[in-house]
């Protein structure tokens, strides 16, 4: 009797040891008698007791390694760069991942760190910046590639930081701040220079239409002079008499602006205005006749 229930315990166990389950996203390395036998993958298994066993239990998931290393640009610059990249099994090839890297996240970050020294210090700190996205797929073809061989696939590769150290990081704050200045300063010196032109431009059209006006002004008192003296001449009066007429309404008009205007200064007149009228007039005269001589 109890050689019947150690002979039914040892049929339970070994049907136990003969199935097995592996979940989703995982795959198992079969080994008989030490051998790769074969990957074993989602769902109910069946191996041979005491002669299968489970090698290894891998997972297919991405899994994610950051590094984080120290080079230098193309500039002498020194900088740190953090990488990420996200890799996997390639469910292929479960078998040559296992057996042929003891550890894969350790050699995954050789490569990188090792892609990272040469592509960086080809570029300059501002080309690092500006194309720290073909950094990125420069690592991940080079990594990948190597990976590969190995059944690893990279699935993606990202430069999530480049720092450079504090003194660095100021002298660029200075020198941004410098050339915003010099670009202000240029921008402040052309709106003061079009303001100047403008300016310019403005008291030259002013002067140019007051010169005009003034002309115009002088032409119509001219006009006006000589509608005057054609007037005179028509009633019948001689040109001596004409010219002592103008000349005289001439000398009122003259005395009114005076008077009237309110910015005139003290101005002296002889007493008699008409003999004032009669000197001014013989100093015209005399002063006409000396002219023609």
């Amino acid at each position: 009797m109890a050689f019947i229930i150690v002979l039914l315990v040892l049929l339970a166990v070994t049907v136990v040891k003969c199935a097995y389950v592996v979940p989703q996203q995982s795959a198992y390395v079969i080994e008989r008698l030490g051998r790769y036998s074969r990957v074993a993958y989602a769902g109910l298994n069946f191996k041979i007791p005491y002669v299968d066993r489970i090698a290894t239990r891998t997972g297919l998931r991405v899994n994610q390694l950051d590094v984080r290393l120290e080079t230098k640009t193309l500039d002498n610059v020194f900088v740190t760069v953090v990488a990420s990249t996200q890799f996997r099994v390639n469910p292929d090839d479960v078998a040559t991942a296992f057996y042929e890297l003891h550890d894969p996240a350790g050699q995954l970050r050789s490569y990188m760190e090792d892609a990272l020294r040469s592509a960086v210090p080809a570029l300059t700190l501002d080309d690092a910046f500006a194309r720290k996205d073909d950094v990125a797929a420069d690592v991940q073809r080079t990594v990948g590639q190597e990976m590969g061989r190995f059944g690893f696939t990279v699935v993606k590769t990202l430069i999530t930081a480049i720092d450079p150290s504090d003194q660095v990081k100021n002298a660029m704050d200075s020198i941004n701040a410098a050339q915003r200045e010099k670009e202000a300063t240029r921008q402040r010196a052309e709106a003061q220079r079009i303001q100047i032109e403008t300016q310019a431009a403005a008291e030259a059209e002013r002067n140019r239409l007051q010169g005009e006006g003034q002309a115009n002004y002088r032409r119509e008192i001219a006009n006006g002079i000589v509608d005057q003296i054609k007037s005179l001449q028509a009633v019948g009066m001689n040109i001596n008499d004409v010219n002592n007429v103008v000349l005289f309404n001439q000398y009122l008009d003259v005395m009114r602006s005076l008077s009237e205007s309110g910015n005139a200064k003290t101005v002296v007149l002889p007493a008699s205005t008409p003999g004032g009228y009669r000197d001014l007039y013989g100093q015209l005269v005399n002063a006409m006749e000396t002219g023609r001589e």
